[in-house]
């Protein structure tokens, strides 16, 4: 697990793989990134409490600390688990037989986002449907195959090493970019709805729209690296961004955005005003973050 600033979330992260029903020796590494909250402090807490390895990740940045975490472990799977997440009961056990059925390299299933505060709520709400993020399986659901990436994954070890581990040069996208070069290899990425994890969204609209901004920055660097395992979903936000630039008013898509949120099912008032302003940030952020993504060198 790469831990940065997460102070909010990482007891919950950790507490929920020790609730886990275990089938062998378990071991949990925590990369630790300069965080400038009390992640740190709260990391040390929980190694006294459970058998947890910490070690450091000076850059911060995801992948370093992904290779970091997976270099200090020993076992022949390597389950990977974010810091924002909550592991459903069983998903680590049924992730091993998924991997012994199907052969596969690697395994993951659906993100259920899940928000305490209406905006977090409005925001979980967009991640969980298709007009947020397009209807990708893992946040969707779907039926279980073969898949171009899954959520964090669960891994044969032997399967990521000689993958080469994740390339630490992509802040974002790096787990596509890894399940990329294991499916080229003539590896399995496997989607499996039966796997669920819980996951905890921003809690603020500056902080969401840097990260669909950073998204689709490198998701745009992805897809110069393999245009043709792109998928046309990521077209749909800078498309959109053109689009009510040049040729529809934004009045048009506000109004669409305003009707979804009106019917929005299961949530607060609050939340479905909140869903206006959540769903442009999203995709528009997205959308100018993947056209600054083409067009940078």
């Amino acid at each position: 697990m790469p831990v940065l600033n997460e102070e909010h979330h990482l007891a919950t992260a950790v507490e929920s793989i020790f609730k886990q029903e275990q089938t062998g020796a378990t071991e949990v590494v925590l990369a630790l990134g300069p965080s400038k909250d009390k992640t740190n402090q709260i990391a040390q807490v929980l190694a006294k409490k459970f058998p947890v390895v910490l070690v450091q990740n000076p850059t911060g940045t995801t992948s370093a600390g992904l290779n970091a975490a997976i270099k200090a472990s020993k076992n022949e799977v390597v389950v990977r688990v974010d810091a924002h997440s909550e592991l459903s009961p069983g998903y680590t056990k049924l992730a091993v037989e998924i991997l012994n059925q199907t052969g596969a390299d690697n395994v993951g299933g659906v993100m259920l986002a899940a928000g305490k505060s209406s905006f977090q709520k409005a925001v979980a709400y967009a991640y969980n449907s298709r007009i947020g993020l397009g209807g990708g399986g893992f946040h969707v659901g779907g039926l279980a195959g073969p898949s171009d990436s899954v959520y964090l994954g669960v891994f044969r070890r032997n399967s990521i090493i000689e993958a080469g581990l994740f390339d630490e040069a992509m802040i974002r996208g790096q787990d596509w970019e890894l399940n990329l070069r294991i499916r080229n290899s003539g590896g399995l990425v496997w989607f499996d709805p039966r796997l669920q994890t819980g996951y905890f969204p921003r809690t603020s609209l500056p902080a969401l729209a840097k990260q669909f901004f950073d998204t689709g920055l490198w998701r745009a660097k992805i897809t110069k690296m393999a245009p043709n395992a792109a998928n046309l979903r990521y077209f749909a936000p800078p498309a959109l961004v053109l689009s009510t630039v040049l040729l529809i008013p934004a009045a048009l898509y506000l109004t669409a955005v305003a009707f979804v949120a009106v019917s929005a099912k299961g949530l607060s008032l609050g939340s479905r005003l909140q869903l206006v302003s959540v769903l442009p940030t999203m995709h528009y952020s997205w959308g100018l973050g993947f056209i600054a993504g083409i067009l940078k060198r």
